[in-house]
């Protein structure tokens, strides 16, 4: 059961790849070779499905960006991590389609990682590395800016990764950084693991 879990997982994100999240509960089950009804047995709905396949091969792509780090470890590390996705076409091809498909509804993409990326800002807000005050307003702001950004490099190619780095740079001013840090935070060398 796991496994045909797993394989209808799989099959969504590879639709979501190619048709986006306009895809229908048909041409989900006609990818994955199975019937509507299979299909409804695993999932309520198709919009359950997709967030479960962001959020896989988000996670996954979290895995491979810290290379080794745990998420939230250090600032830095984190910030390159989000970085790592302005130049993910070059590294994850798959999740690229993906990005190029959902960002044109910024809610979907924001909602399928918020909790683990609030999370981690929270705590780093909370520890003094971010401003705290009016937390949810900041992070709000920055779940936008961050997917306007993803947009900007993904969807309409306004900027490529390198320009998105200076755009970041303005987005991190929503936490109350100093220009001299968030200088340091984008010019540092960002270092791809091989993909497997």
């Amino acid at each position: 059961m796991a496994r045909n879990r797993a394989a209808i997982i799989t099959a969504a994100q590879e639709v979501l790849a190619e048709t986006g999240p306009h895809a229908t509960v048909e041409q989900l089950a006609d990818h994955a070779q199975i019937s509507t009804t299979t299909f409804y047995k695993y999932f309520d709905s198709k919009e359950i499905l997709f967030a479960e396949a962001i959020d896989e091969i988000h996670k996954r792509w979290v895995v491979w960006a810290y290379n080794g780090m745990l998420p939230g470890e250090n600032i830095e590390n984190t910030l390159d991590t989000g970085r790592k996705l302005f130049w993910v076409k070059q590294t994850h091809p798959l999740y690229a389609k993906i990005l190029h498909n959902t960002l044109s509804n910024p809610n979907f993409l924001i909602t399928a990682v918020r909790v683990a990326a609030e999370s981690i800002f929270r705590s780093y807000a909370e520890r003094g590395v971010l401003e705290n005050k009016d937390f949810e307003k900041r992070f709000i702001l920055w779940s936008y800016s961050y997917v306007g950004i993803l947009t900007s490099v993904h969807v309409t190619e306004e900027l490529s990764p390198t320009e998105a780095d200076a755009a970041f740079g303005i987005a991190l001013r929503i936490w109350g950084l100093s220009e001299s840090k968030i200088n340091k935070l984008i010019s540092r060398q960002l270092d791809f693991a091989p993909t497997k």
